[in-house]
């Protein structure tokens, strides 16, 4: 399944100890095709540097990049559906062009794609996400 993960949901599911390391895993096992765009990568590595070092942000990059279950496609067209965190959009315009089935946040902000019609973009909670993962 195609799914787009915000960075503070990637971020949650890297360490071994986490409730959400299965999302990790999936990705990394191919169960969870995980769609990028350089500007994601971008943020990821960005985030994790400052919170866990440039040691660790090389080495999830590096896994990410390397792993054929990663898909990095550039969106062509920006829909801006998220007025009240620009920056949010990026992963929303990349889980349209990916035709993703869900972008995996806890970000609030993305709760307005719940009233929009068109295009369709599924939200999931990080929990549930993994919820879905064990079944």
């Amino acid at each position: 399944m195609r799914i787009v993960l915000d960075t503070n949901s990637l971020i949650q599911s890297i360490p071994e100890r986490s409730p959400f390391f299965e999302v990790w895993q999936s990705i990394l096992r191919g169960e969870s095709t995980l769609c990028v765009t350089n500007e994601i990568l971008e943020e990821y590595a960005e985030i994790l540097q400052r919170l866990a070092g440039k040691d660790t942000a090389d080495y999830v990059l590096d896994a990410l990049i390397k792993n054929p279950h990663t898909q990095l496609i550039e969106p062509y067209y920006h829909f801006g559906l998220i007025a009240a965190d620009p920056d949010d959009n990026k992963f929303v315009d990349r889980a349209i062009a990916a035709n993703a089935r869900y972008v995996v946040t806890n970000d609030h902000h993305y709760d307005t794609l719940r009233q929009i019609h068109f295009p369709v973009v599924d939200v999931i909670a990080l929990a549930d996400f993994a919820e879905l993962l064990k079944q």
